[in-house]
């Protein structure tokens, strides 16, 4: 039996929202486990900074949006006020979960730590920014003051999007022990249908922090696979430049960016493909991962959160992705790896069970007789 706490209020605190031209891993796991909780019936808010031409006031999957000048990020506060929401939850904590805290004391207050940086991770982000050093030394001050470091330790509950980040955010926030493991909500599909030709995807922003030259520059040495590369760079000279360079190669296809929330044409190319390939430099526990694994795709990966390369696929040594690659393709060993880690996908971050762990949580932390705590049929 599944729960919907029919009279809750939930508000989600995040840097980004999957939409008005924003659309990084945190944003897109606000979206999700938004959309979810709206369709269970509870009353979801999203405070985020306004980007693109988002309106201070907005409707997105069946959450309000509340959207502040990016520039004036105490106005945080006040609609947080406006939410007037039993559970503040912070996807990936910043100055406006202390904000929160300060205007809703009487509410509980929720930290999901999906990418916690240490200064060794900040000194990756400025060699590689995505647009400049400003933006990461900005991003740093947002995001990694004391304040932050000081509400994640008065929060209500912390817990983790990936089992390889508890102990580095215990450190990092000095926390009495190590959070819990809260998963990413994603759907598995039942059925996948695999390409007939060999067939590697690529599914991240054109950061220059993810190399996606890395990616692009197997292509021309596997004249038999087909590569697809999913995305675009926050740079447009960037952008151009790779285009420029590998976009006349003949078996890659270059989409641009896909929605996943408008429509299946992502889903549709995890589905064919064999292999999904992630040359970043660092990462917390990519989305993408999760969904290449649900759809049945072997991981390609120098870096390997929660074991998803080494287990589910191949964990690149040295920079060697062609021999990675090589070694998924022989044999076939790509498909019995992509199967495993579909099972664990769907036993640990299958949609309806992970939004239900969500739900469990607000249910104690708010307390269910007094929030009107009601059994439901799933909701699809």
């Amino acid at each position: 039996m599944l729960l919907c706490l029919s009279t809750m209020r939930v508000c989600f605190l995040s840097t980004e929202i999957f939409a008005w031209g924003k659309h990084g891993g945190f944003g897109r796991a606000t979206r999700t486990i938004g959309r979810e909780l709206a369709r269970r019936g509870v009353e979801v808010f999203a405070v985020v900074p306004r980007r693109g031409e988002q309106q201070p006031v907005e409707s997105l999957d069946g959450i309000t949006v509340l959207g502040y000048p990016i520039l004036s990020p105490w106005r945080a506060a006040g609609l947080c006020r406006t939410a007037d929401a039993d559970v503040y939850h912070s996807q990936e904590p910043s100055t406006a979960t202390w904000l929160a805290m300060r205007a809703m004391p009487g509410r509980a207050h929720v930290v999901t730590l999906r990418d916690p940086h240490t200064w060794p991770d900040w000194r990756t982000e400025l060699a590689h920014p995505s647009l400049s050093r400003a933006q990461v030394l900005a991003n740093i001050l947002y995001e990694d003051n004391p304040l932050v470091h000081r509400a994640v330790r008065g929060a209500d509950a912390v817990f983790c999007a990936a089992h390889c980040i508890r102990a580095k955010s215990a450190r990092k926030y000095r926390l009495p022990s190590a959070p819990a493991l809260l998963p990413t909500p994603v759907l598995v599909p039942a059925a996948v249908r695999k390409a007939e030709q060999p067939t590697v995807c690529y599914l991240a922003r054109w950061d220059r922090r993810k190399r996606p030259e890395l990616f692009f520059e197997l292509v021309p040495r596997f004249p038999q696979v087909r590569f697809i590369a999913v995305g675009r760079a926050r740079d447009a000279e960037y952008d151009r430049q790779l285009r420029a360079t590998y976009g006349g190669l003949p078996n890659l296809e270059l989409p641009g960016f896909v929605d996943q929330f408008d429509s299946g044409r992502l889903s549709a190319i995890l589905s064919r493909s064999w292999i999904m390939a992630n040359t970043a430099a660092r990462e917390g526990l990519p989305n993408a991962f999760i969904e290449a694994a649900a759809h049945r795709c072997a991981i390609l990966s120098a870096v390997d959160p929660d074991g998803f390369a080494s287990s589910f696929g191949a964990r690149v040594e040295h920079g060697d992705f062609a021999g990675g690659l090589r070694f998924l393709l022989e044999e076939d060993r790509w498909r019995d790896l992509g199967t495993r880690g579909a099972a664990y996908v769907r036993v640990t971050f299958e949609m309806s069970r992970a939004v239900d762990r969500h739900l469990e949580i607000y249910a104690e932390l708010v307390g269910s007789a007094a929030r009107g705590l009601e059994p439901a049929a799933e909701v699809a």
